[in-house]
């Protein structure tokens, strides 16, 4: 039995782990703050663990600098390491991938539990980052090493395994699809997005060369599925979180990427990257209306048979496979 846990914030820490667990030939137990929806039966079972912030107040939360998130006295939080620690005991995993807490990582070790570590984006020269990455048995970084290679993550580079994009729509055909010359997909997301549906109007008054749809923003409907609206888009506008540039590459299609604040700078990092690369118009933030026509004619321009340095085909089974060597190796020990 594998162990997964899954951050509770936004739609693309579940995304990524089923892409990756429909790899996996273990069993696997997702374990996470809210319920993992499971359409496609990629986990054996899911465990929902209690919040860890139910105290009014935090009391130092880091504990002097050294973790992220332990509050002192907090009933969630003991309830939650108790639930956690109930479910090692019963379930006895061989190993447990973590994305992301520094917290979930450090106390599977303290049981003895292989811990695959996946990491992040940005500035994770922190304590607590270090901490995570200098227990982990495997560290899976779900970006080239050729196009981000970060300094704080090179000490444990015969460790992590640099397995490309990872992207959910890895092996959909687009070829049924024809991109429409006319269209520009704005994709936002759950994890929280700057943009509305009224920037989305301000954009397509100053740009009315393109009919401008949006999936995912506030205002905008919701779609399960945006792969079909996706291949067809001319252009793909959308923030630089790891599994929005992911899937645009999978459908390679021109894009304009826009770094969103996240802790860490992790989308500044990314459009960094795909900027230097040049995969993608990358933007450190949202621009003004004024400057679209600009912006898509240098998208439009581009060549999207670059995102194949991205590396997404195949990324999951990659990291599906380090995981099964570190479990794999444990329940031989």
């Amino acid at each position: 039995m594998i162990g997964y846990y899954i951050h509770h914030h936004g739609h693309g820490h579940r995304s990524r782990a089923a892409a990756i667990c429909a790899h996996l030939g273990i069993p696997v137990t997702a374990l996470c703050s809210e319920p993992v929806s499971d359409p496609d039966g990629v986990f054996a079972e899911t465990v929902v663990l209690p919040r860890d912030d139910a105290a009014p107040t935090a009391q130092d939360p880091t504990a002097f600098g050294t973790l992220h998130w332990v509050p002192r006295l907090d009933p969630g939080l003991r309830r939650r390491q108790a639930a956690f620690a109930a479910w090692i005991e019963r379930a006895r995993p061989t190993a447990i991938v973590v994305d992301v807490s520094v917290e979930i990582a450090l106390t599977a070790r303290l049981f003895g539990i292989p811990v695959v570590t996946v990491a992040m984006p940005g500035n994770r020269t922190d304590a607590a980052h270090q901490l995570a990455y200098r227990l982990s048995d495997r560290i899976i970084a779900a970006w080239p090493r050729a196009m981000y290679e970060p300094e704080w993550l090179q000490p444990f580079a015969d460790r992590t395994n640099y397995v490309g994009g990872i992207s959910r729509f890895d092996g959909r055909s687009s070829s049924r699809f024809r991109p429409d010359e006319d269209t520009v997909l704005v994709l936002g997301g759950s994890g929280g997005s700057s943009l509305t549906a009224a920037d989305l109007e301000a954009y397509s008054e100053c740009e009315p060369r393109f009919a401008w749809e949006g999936l995912g923003i506030a205002g905008r409907e919701w779609v399960d599925d945006p792969w079909p609206a996706l291949c067809r888009a001319h252009v793909v506008v959308g923030h630089a979180g790891q599994n929005t540039v992911a899937d645009i590459a999978a459908a390679r299609r021109p894009a304009v990427l826009v770094a969103e604040p996240r802790p860490f700078d992790e989308q500044r990092a990314t459009v960094s990257a795909l900027d230097h690369a040049g995969l993608a118009v990358a933007l450190t933030g949202w621009p003004e209306a004024q400057a679209w026509p600009g912006l898509l004619d240098r998208a439009r321009r581009s060549d999207p048979g670059r995102w194949d340095l991205w590396g997404t085909e195949g990324a999951a089974a990659r990291a599906a496979a380090a995981i099964e060597k570190v479990a794999g190796e444990s329940s031989c020990a």
